[in-house]
């Protein structure tokens, strides 16, 4: 799918309501896991012992980090959108955010983004947008939750 280019407000504006777009998948490999683990010093066996997870855990294999998934959305949200004539971008925090299904190591992930509202404060775009990380071939959702973001026009 196209990247959606977006020069102003205005341009924002046209997507409310509208489906922004969908990102390619991305591989989630044991590897990144096991970096994830290092950067958050998150090491529970269940995301980097891969043969007691085949043993011992009903996935029967070690599972993606919560976290790590949401932390692909700045990646998978590049993919989706570019913003022109911008001084800055600040995530302004997350709404309703929900884990429906842990992603197995080795999986594939996407993202769909969705404007939900947009609100011009002072010139300033606050973007609420709805999104979901979905696994390939699996009906429910890894990930679902508003991202709000404000972004700040030249």
């Amino acid at each position: 799918m196209e990247k959606v280019v977006i020069n102003s407000f205005e341009d924002f504006e046209k997507l409310v309501g509208q489906q922004i777009g969908i990102s390619d998948y991305v591989q989630v490999t044991q590897e990144r896991v096991n970096l994830f683990a290092d950067a958050t010093l998150d090491h529970q066996w269940i995301h980097v012992d891969t043969e007691r997870a085949k043993a011992e855990s009903p996935f029967k294999s070690t599972i993606v980090h919560g976290y790590l998934t949401l932390s692909m959305l700045p990646y998978l949200w590049n993919q989706i959108i570019e913003v022109n004539n911008l001084k800055m971008m600040i995530n302004y925090g997350m709404e309703k955010m929900k884990f429906g299904q842990a992603v197995l190591t080795g999986q594939r992930i996407r993202l769909v983004a969705i404007m939900q509202s947009l609100t011009n404060l002072r010139g300033v775009a606050k973007a609420e947008i709805k999104f979901f990380i979905e696994i390939e071939g699996e009906k429910k959702k890894a990930l679902e939750g508003t991202a709000v973001f404000l972004y700040y026009f030249k």
